[in-house]
């Protein structure tokens, strides 16, 4: 048997063959696989074989995963092969009788990995002939620049000898590799004029098609994706989401039978093709960010290092496969998206919270507060607003659950949201605001401006930081107490951070009943102590004077958790029913919780409000507390 090993991160990888019923791992040198590590422990794990499988026992202090199982010391679990052990920093695989099965991650990794290497060496090329930082600047006569730049970009790849016919086997992959970021690009660009779901018109990137594109090429490159297309069934497909979807899984299927159509001249021209993109997205936009951003399956992206790009598909963390080119690079990248915002990054200022031209999120973070090299993080904007129908047929809210709470938001009950970073406490915000009635003038206070109402008497306010020369803030808290003198029937803040707490308690207690807001806490049993300390963060009051304005102010809290699967759900809607009289604690009562751990089901406590409720025919009891339709 042989086992392969490698640092996670670096592609040589070490081997070493081994004939026994068991083998040891770890650090000391009497193992038979070293690691050389000091996270190691000096014997880590034992591996036996079990028949067609093998068995692990960690026999250390640290787990270690096998696939996606963590296994914790003393414990053992039986897997087969062609599954890879990760003992960190390190990554082990084994290879029995057959070579160990490549996933379909892996491969586009080390392709990606690849490309990223020559448009590194072709990115230093350019550099000596061209000076791409000042053709970045001067954006008035940018085709000039681009077909100057392609230009370059074919003579540096002819000097490089890129297209030998040594290199015929991985320009293959490569070229297979950029049929795959064609098809999905083609899929978001068909979106424009969408109304709903115009991605082409947030992320539109004049780079994708060349200044020094071949007609008789594209014509062919323009066959080949129709026929993915065909092969892949997308028309069957109702929406853009379910499409990138299916290019992401099948894709690499299906090539193979475009493998025989790939012939020489065309697979050069689309190799070409996607390094003078990828060059000209890191010279004039945001290098590998650029395809990221405008990908709707893709919900967050996080810049580790420079070389590790992790993002969040479906609510689940992996790693991209895309990488920067050198941290200057990311440095620079990062400067540019900032710089659209009037805000600036540098040794003097490390930090910096801004945003995208689309609303996406961006936090960034270069040395020296970054140790490794810049570190960047992207909450995109969600282009498609959730309804509470697909809340529900997401199985995040029952329709018992999600009646009750239309009946509470149209009856001027005060909503308090809760749940941890990225559970969806403001997609449930935006949601439960779209059941305010039209008539009412709502007015939206937020970091970042996020909530889409389709109401028409809706106010959007914005925080804004501080400039350059630290004057001119804004904070949340400057605009709650202005929207009181703008005659609001509805106060939506998109969160209580800081004092802004006791600010939108009092105007939740002074006429403005059916406002929202939401807050971190790990339950709704939770939210009151969290309260607290935001409130006392703008005022030392005595605690049960806080008590008494939380008590009176909110009517219901949401609780909201993110499963390990990534699945957001509703895990309780509580009542703040009052004060306790002896211990002036602020008592909270579940209408709705997961007793079972499975679904939302009503607890068979009544809330105090009911009787508005039925009264006004906003809710009936037996459908509330009956079996849901």
């Amino acid at each position: 048997m042989r086992i392969w090993f490698n640092k996670i991160n670096e592609s040589r990888r070490s081997m070493v063959e081994f004939a026994g019923p068991q083998m040891r791992i770890g650090r000391d040198t009497t193992n038979e696989v070293v690691l050389r590590s000091p996270l190691v422990s000096r014997c880590h794990a034992v591996v036996r074989r079990a028949g067609a499988e093998l068995e692990l026992e960690n026999v250390g202090v640290n787990s270690c995963l096998v696939g996606d199982t963590e296994v914790l010391g003393g414990d053992k679990v039986k897997f087969p092969p062609s599954v890879k052990v990760r003992i960190w920093p390190y990554t082990i695989s084994f290879e029995v009788e057959s070579v160990t099965t490549i996933t379909r991650q892996e491969l586009e990794t080390h392709l990606r990995s690849l490309v990223a290497d020559l448009e590194l060496r072709l990115h230093k090329k350019l550099l000596e002939r061209i000076d791409l930082y000042e053709m970045e600047n001067t954006r008035g006569g940018r085709q000039d620049s681009i077909l100057l730049l392609e230009n370059n970009i074919e003579d540096v790849c002819r000097d490089l000898q890129v297209f030998r016919k040594e290199n015929d086997a991985i320009l293959e992959e490569m070229a297979g590799l950029a049929l795959r970021d064609l098809s999905v690009n083609q899929l978001i660009m068909e979106t424009a004029g969408d109304d709903v779901f115009d991605l082409a018109a947030l992320t539109a990137n004049e780079f994708d098609v060349p200044a020094t594109l071949v007609p008789e090429r594209e014509t062919e490159l323009h066959g080949l994706l129709q026929f993915l297309r065909e092969k892949l069934q997308l028309e069957k497909l109702p929406d853009v989401s379910g499409k990138i979807h299916r290019v992401e899984e099948r894709f690499n299927d299906v090539f193979q039978l475009v493998r025989p159509h790939l012939h020489q001249e065309l697979r050069r021209y689309i190799v070409l093709r996607m390094l003078k993109k990828d060059l000209k997205d890191i010279v004039f936009g945001f290098g590998p960010l650029q395809d990221l951003l405008r990908a709707p399956t893709i919900s967050e992206i996080m810049v580790v290092r420079s070389d590790q790009i992790f993002v969040e598909r479906s609510g689940v963390i992996e790693k991209s496969g895309r990488r920067f080119i050198s941290d200057k690079v990311t440095e620079s990248i990062i400067e540019r998206i900032v710089a659209q915002v009037g805000r600036r990054i540098d040794k003097s200022q490390p930090l910096v919270d801004a945003r995208l031209p689309d609303g996406s999120r961006v936090n960034a973070v270069i040395p020296p507060l970054a140790v490794h090299g810049p570190c960047l993080t992207i909450r995109k904007f969600p282009i498609q607003r959730l309804t509470m129908d697909d809340l529900i047929e997401f199985g995040s809210i029952t329709r018992a659950a999600a009646t009750f709470l239309r009946a509470c938001v149209i009856n001027h009950r005060s909503i308090l949201i809760s749940g941890g970073t990225g559970s969806g406490k403001t997609t449930m915000l935006n949601v439960l605001s779209g059941f305010i009635p039209y008539k009412e003038r709502i007015i939206t206070i937020e970091d970042t401006s996020e909530l889409r109402l389709h109401q028409e008497h809706v106010v959007t306010l914005e925080a804004k930081p501080a400039n350059v020369e630290g004057t001119g803030e804004y904070t949340i808290r400057d605009l709650v107490k202005n929207s009181l003198r703008m005659r609001p029937d509805r106060i939506i803040v998109g969160e209580c951070r800081a004092g802004e707490a006791l600010d939108m308690v009092q105007a939740m207690n002074t006429g403005h009943e059916g406002s929202m807001t939401t807050v971190h806490a790990n339950s709704a049993r939770e939210v009151v102590p969290r309260l607290e300390i935001l409130m006392l963060m703008a005022a030392e009051l005595p605690i049960v004077s806080l008590h008494r304005q939380i008590a009176s102010a909110i009517h219901l809290i949401v609780h909201i958790d993110r499963q390990p699967n990534g699945k957001r759900q509703v895990m309780q809607i509580a009542e703040v029913c009052g004060m306790d009289p002896q211990s002036h604690e602020v008592i909270v009562l579940d209408i709705f919780n997961r007793r079972n751990g499975q679904t939302l089901e009503p607890t068979g406590y009544l809330p105090t409000f009911l009787d508005a409720l039925v009264s006004k025919q906003l809710l009936d009891p037996k459908f509330l507390y009956g079996q849901p339709e």
